[in-house]
């Protein structure tokens, strides 16, 4: 790392989530310095949702994006660890169902 990248991350980032393609996704995200945290959150039935980290809501941004973890459409609250993830380089939590490839919902991150 170097002078200029502090190995604490900025300050966490929030965003509300808003469903797309037809889709209910709500609650909201918090990325922290090293796991990003669900509240309030729901979503529609997927077969295989998934929580990733990426820079847009198209299958793109999913494919160029770091995927956390399976997410649970019905539990209130789910905390994925990040691992190392450098957060800053994502703008946006999105909810996907890896099986239909589809974007449920997303996050975007301020």
């Amino acid at each position: 790392m170097s002078a200029s990248q502090p190995a604490a991350q900025a300050a966490d980032k929030t965003g509300m989530f808003a469903g797309l393609n037809g889709k209910k996704v709500s609650g909201s995200a918090q990325v922290s310095g090293s796991a990003v945290t669900l509240s309030g959150f729901s979503s529609d039935e997927g077969p295989d949702l998934h929580v990733y980290l990426t820079n847009g809501t198209d299958e793109a941004a999913v494919s160029a994006g770091k995927q956390l973890g399976a997410v649970k459409y019905d539990e209130k609250s789910q905390t994925f660890a990040l691992n190392g993830v450098d957060t800053s380089a994502y703008s946006t939590v999105v909810i996907h169902c890896d099986k239909a490839k589809a974007v449920f919902g997303a996050a975007k991150l301020s």
